[in-house]
């Protein structure tokens, strides 16, 4: 049997009939679109130290939080930058509206950002959320009088709060 040349290279992929050849070109165009863009939405966060033993209240705010000292509240112990300041307990004793170790502590942790006197000091204030408000007024109190002007409170971002609204 005599085969034209069209029927030979349709049988073997190269004529119009079979598949040619993966084209890589677009699927390398793809990947790369989507490198960029988890590159893009992975920098819209930012990661504060994860505590296990501390449960952050919900928010709906879509303000993100800017860098700044971060004190950790948990049940029974009170940290600045990770560094153990005084128990939850003692300061919920004391009379005074300051907490003379934590302004210390943070006075400590602000020394090495004081670059210019103008810049105002930040706090960002991660705390389990069932602390009694009148810890929590002490904590706040004692990081004005260390002279940090912006306190913020940590929450759990909207989207995690309204899936957890939902959930539960």
């Amino acid at each position: 049997m005599i085969r034209t040349g069209r029927e030979r290279h349709a049988r073997h992929g190269k004529g119009g009939g079979g598949h040619g050849p993966l084209a890589l070109v677009p699927m390398i165009d793809m990947l790369m679109i989507l490198v960029v863009y988890l590159l893009v939405h992975s920098a819209d966060t930012e990661i504060l130290p994860n505590t296990k033993n501390i449960a952050i209240p919900h928010s709906v705010s879509e303000q993100k939080p800017r860098p700044a000292t971060v004190v950790t509240v948990t049940r029974d112990m009170l940290y600045v930058n990770g560094e153990a300041v005084v128990s939850v307990a003692d300061v919920g004793r004391t009379e005074e509206p300051v907490v003379e170790a934590l302004r210390t502590a943070l006075d400590r942790q602000a020394a090495p950002l004081l670059t210019s006197a103008s810049a105002p000091r930040e706090v960002t204030v991660m705390a389990e959320k069932s602390l009694p408000y009148a810890v929590l007024r002490k904590i706040v109190a004692s990081c004005s009088a260390a002279d940090y002007s912006k306190v913020s409170l940590a929450v759990v971002e909207r989207e995690q709060a309204l899936l957890a609204m939902a959930g539960a």
